[in-house]
C-alpha cells in the first residue's frame, strides 16, 4: 500500500440498487451518479446500477453526462441542474435530456419540466411549465426538501406534485430521492432518482444496515511511524493533544488534502481491527491516532469494516454525502481499486 487505498465494491452497489428497485416497484429506478458517483467513481457506479436493473442515469452537468455517454451509447441520461452557458451543444451531441427550471427550451433536446413544489431552489411554477411546448417534454419532476425528516411537508409536496402531474397527463413523473423512495410510497410516481442509498449510505444519517443497505466504499491506510509521547509532550499543530501519561501515537499518511477533514479530531478509526481515537489536529497530509500495542505498519481503516461515513459526519456536524464526495481519489494521492464482491 502507498499512502492510502480506496476500494469500491461494485457488488455492493448492485445489491443496493436491487434493494431500491424492490422498494420503488413498480416505479423505475434512476441512478444518480453525479459528483463522480458521490466519490465512488461514476462509470463503475453507473455500470453496476444498470446491471441491477436501473433504467436511467442522472448527473448534474452536461460534461458529466458526456463522459458517461462514451460508455453507455443508448442509455437515458438526465442532466438535473440547469445547463451552463455553452453546454447546450455538448448536451445535444451527447444525446442527453435536460431538466428545465425556466420555460426557455434548449433546441434539439428532450426536456423534463422541473416544478418547484417546496424545495425553493431550482424549478418553475406550474403555469410556466404548462407554457412549454409538449412535443419537447419527456418528463416532469420536482425534488423533496425534507424526506429525511419532516413527513408532513413531504406529504404537502406530494400533493402539490400530484396536481402538477394531473395537469400534464401522460408525461413520466419523478419526485422521490433515496429517502423518499425508502420511506414514502406515495412519492414514487413513475420513477425514483436515488443517489446516496445506491452507495450504501443512509439518507437518514443512521446505520445503513437498518435500511438494507451495504456501504460500497472502504478507505484504508497504515501506521507509517510510531512515536512515544512522555507526559507533557504533544502531537500536531496547536498542541491540541498533550499527553497526560505515556502515550503511543501512530502517524497515518492521510490528511485533509486527501479528504480526511481537519475537523475529525476525536473521531475513531480502526488500527489492526481496534477502534482508536484520532488525536490532535489533522494536518494536510497526515494525522495522529492513539495506539495500544499496534506496531508500525499496522493497517488503519478510515472508512469501512464497520467504520461508517455516518460516524465521521456526526463528528463534523455534516452529512455522509460530504464525507465520500470529499475523498480525493486522484492517483497522486491514493490508489484506487474496484472489486466485485
Amino acid at each position: 500500500m502507498e499512502r492510502s487505498e480506496i476500494v469500491v465494491d461494485r457488488g455492493a452497489i448492485r445489491r443496493n440498487a436491487a434493494r431500491l428497485r424492490e422498494a420503488a416497484a413498480p416505479a423505475e429506478l434512476w441512478a444518480v451518479v453525479k459528483a463522480d458517483g458521490y466519490g465512488h467513481g461514476a462509470l463503475e457506479a453507473a455500470r453496476a446500477a444498470l446491471e441491477a436493473g436501473a433504467s436511467g442515469l442522472c448527473v448534474a452537468t452536461a460534461r458529466e453526462g458526456e463522459d458517461l455517454r462514451a460508455a453507455f451509447r443508448e442509455q437515458r441520461i438526465l442532466v438535473m441542474s440547469p445547463l451552463a452557458p455553452g453546454e447546450e451543444a455538448v448536451a445535444r451531441e451527447a444525446r442527453l435530456e435536460a431538466a428545465l427550471s425556466t420555460p426557455e427550451v434548449p433546441a434539439g433536446l428532450g426536456v423534463h419540466l422541473k416544478v418547484d413544489t417546496g424545495m425553493g431552489r431550482w424549478g418553475m411554477t406550474l403555469d410556466e411549465a404548462l407554457a412549454v411546448p409538449r412535443d419537447r417534454v419527456v418528463g416532469v419532476m420536482s425534488h423533496l426538501a425534507t424526506a429525511d425528516g419532516d413527513a408532513a411537508f413531504v406529504r404537502t409536496q406530494v400533493e402539490r406534485f400530484a396536481a402538477v402531474t394531473g395537469a400534464l397527463p401522460g408525461v413520466q413523473a419523478h419526485l422521490a430521492n433515496s429517502a423518499g423512495t425508502l420511506r414514502f410510497p406515495e412519492a414514487r410516481f413513475d420513477a425514483v432518482r436515488c443517489g446516496v442509498a445506491l452507495y450504501g449510505l443512509s439518507p437518514f444519517g443512521d446505520d445503513p444496515a437498518g435500511h438494507g443497505l451495504e456501504p460500497a466504499l472502504s478507505w484504508r491506510s497504515r501506521v507509517a511511524l510510531v512515536k512515544a509521547l512522555a507526559p507533557g509532550e504533544s502531537t500536531g499543530y496547536g498542541r491540541r493533544f498533550v499527553a497526560k501519561q505515556p502515550t503511543r501515537v501512530g502517524i497515518v499518511p492521510v490528511g485533509y488534502a486527501d479528504g480526511f477533514r481537519r475537523g475529525l479530531t476525536g473521531t475513531e478509526v480502526l488500527v489492526a481491527g481496534n477502534r482508536r481515537r484520532v488525536l490532535g489536529t489533522v494536518s494536510m497530509d497526515s494525522f495522529a491516532v492513539e495506539l495500544g500495542d499496534e506496531p508500525p505498519g499496522a493497517p488503519v481503516t478510515l472508512v469501512g469494516d464497520g467504520v461508517l461515513a455516518e460516524d465521521h459526519a456526526r463528528v463534523l456536524g455534516t452529512i455522509n454525502y460530504e464525507i465520500t464526495c470529499g475523498i480525493n481519489r486522484h492517483p497522486a494521492r491514493a490508489v484506487g481499486r474496484v472489486v466485485d464482491g
